[in-house]
């Protein structure tokens, strides 16, 4: 699988867009004035207790108090408190020995928030979750700096290794070596990106991270809540961290200075990797250039198209996401059962896409084709399952239930991206909206195809004056190419009555074919 990083840099913030295989699967947006994102640091003040919801109200500086739960306290709280007062009133100019700090006992799963948090003090917190809609953000107290091959955990001494390294002996072989270069005090999670890596390469990782925590405790030192401790790399760096490896290819960025910063974050953990990025200068937006504009044109909205004339309706409530498949007029066999499975299939992928596109969380329930042979239910269940491997938020697949509907649950890390795919209709002078113009020659090669599937000959696409220009355009013109590609003689008519985005086709004999 070939993986892209196309970067757009523009006034209001940054723009990325991760294609695997040419086809867009990720899409973050980065504000250049973001603040709260997940994995800052900050040094709250614990402002209310809620016995009730066995959670409290920590400022950090947003305009509503964040949430922490005492399921998000982590079982060293006490052990973190004591750190924060101690770091904050520190008076030595080098710090103080983390390596001699005193762990504190662990606290009880089943206690109470006030019990840790009665005297309602100052406290290191990590961002679990962007703020949300009216939500402020939610926080956790369980400590974690990721690193390219490690993830670096205050205060345990616990090392684990990711359960996708599927190898006994490379496991044995990674334990082995972080138990050597492992700090006191600090636990260690072992990446599934650190397998096959030696112990230098371990070992340069732990030591960033490390120094990092020393960073922590120097930017506590005289500090007052609320105020920011240490910021999560920006969208682009924390992505290259977790997703730079051999299959990764290009890397386009279109500002100099990102290319710059990007080139060297590279430089730094993949030296091997430094050529594939490149600085995008040329007229074209950089993601008109690489289709990426398309896709998102014809992948966001209420109604997403498939190759085969299948069709997806994709609705939303704030905790809950249906979706609908339909096989629109896709007839490949005369087999119902075999229809179904192929669609479904087809069907499964793409949601799978549309869940990392649209960073969907929460449940989502699939409303699949109906099939009643127990097999293909297990087909499909198992090809989903695959589709959402590469998905780096937590997720689980249900078994398709007696009513046929298949159950997500996914986790929810930010605002889901939502995009208006609908443009200003020229005919109605803007009181009305249509289909995006940008993918209406796929909408009509779409229909073209499934046609002469079914056989039709002497075809006619009757379209407005503008699209008949740009379809009959140069000598190799779109009309041209569908010619040679479908082998019929297919001609094109223009009618000034059309609106712009309106076609039909006819028959040899004139007689519209209705779709």
């Amino acid at each position: 699988m070939n993986k892209e990083l196309i970067i757009n840099a523009a006034p209001l913030g940054v723009e990325i867009a991760l294609l695997e295989d040419k086809k867009l699967v990720e899409l973050h947006h980065e504000k250049a004035d973001a603040s709260f994102a997940v994995g800052d640091l900050y040094l709250g003040k614990v402002k209310k207790l809620i016995p009730g919801l066995n959670a409290a109200f920590v400022d950090v500086g947003f305009e509503k108090d964040a949430f922490l739960h005492y399921t998000d306290l982590s079982p060293y709280a006490r052990s973190l408190l004591k750190f924060t007062q101690q770091a904050m009133n520190d008076k030595n100019a080098t710090g103080f020995d983390f390596s001699k700090f005193e762990i504190e006992p662990e606290i009880v799963k089943t206690g109470k928030i006030n019990e840790v948090l009665g005297q309602k003090p100052n406290i290191l917190v990590q961002i679990l979750k962007e703020p949300i809609a009216a939500k402020g953000p939610r926080l956790s107290c369980e400590i974690s700096l990721p690193g390219r091959f490690v993830v670096l955990t205050p205060f345990n001494d616990i090392i684990a290794v990711s359960r996708k390294i599927h190898s006994a002996d490379e496991r044995k072989r990674l334990q082995k070596i972080v138990e050597a270069i492992k700090h006191k005090n600090f636990g260690v999670i072992v990446r599934t990106a650190a397998e096959g890596k030696n112990t230098a390469e371990l070992h340069e990782d732990l030591m960033m991270l490390v120094a990092s925590w020393k960073s922590i405790q120097d930017n506590l030192k005289g500090a007052a809540a609320p105020c920011k401790i240490l910021s999560e790399q920006t969208k682009t760096t924390s992505m290259l961290r977790d997703l730079l490896n051999e299959d990764f290819n290009r890397i386009v960025v279109n500002d100099k200075n990102i290319y710059n910063d990007t080139r060297s974050y590279i430089q730094k953990i993949a030296p091997e990797k430094t050529d594939i990025v490149s600085f995008y200068h040329n007229g074209a937006p950089i993601f008109d250039q690489y289709g990426i504009t398309k896709q998102v044109k014809a992948a966001f909205g209420k109604t997403v198209n498939l190759p085969s004339g299948a069709y997806l309706i994709i609705e939303h409530t704030e905790a809950l996401h249906v979706i609908d498949v339909n096989s629109g007029y896709k007839s490949v066999s005369n087999n119902q059962e075999l229809n179904a499975l192929e669609t479904n299939l087809e069907a499964a992928a793409e949601i799978s896409r549309q869940l990392r596109l649209r960073d969907l969380g929460g449940i989502i329930v699939v409303d699949f084709i109906d099939m009643k042979l127990p097999d293909n239910k297990r087909k499909l269940i198992e090809a989903m399952e695959e589709f959402m491997r590469p998905d780096r938020a937590k997720h689980a697949v249900l078994p398709i239930s007696k009513f046929g509907l298949m159950q997500i649950t996914r986790q929810r890390m930010k605002p889901e991206v939502n995009i208006n795919t609908q443009e200003v209709c020229p005919t109605c002078n803007g009181t009305g909206k249509i289909s995006s113009t940008l993918i209406l020659e796929d909408e009509i090669e779409k229909n073209l195809s499934y046609l002469v599937m079914q056989k039709h000959k002497g075809l006619t696409i009757t379209v407005h004056p503008i699209i008949h220009s740009f379809l009959t355009k140069g000598f190799f013109s779109i009309i041209r190419k569908w010619r040679w590609k479908y082998k019929q003689k297919i001609r094109i008519k223009a009618n000034n009555n059309y609106h712009l985005t309106e076609f039909h086709f006819f028959d040899k004999n004139e007689e519209e074919i209705k779709l």
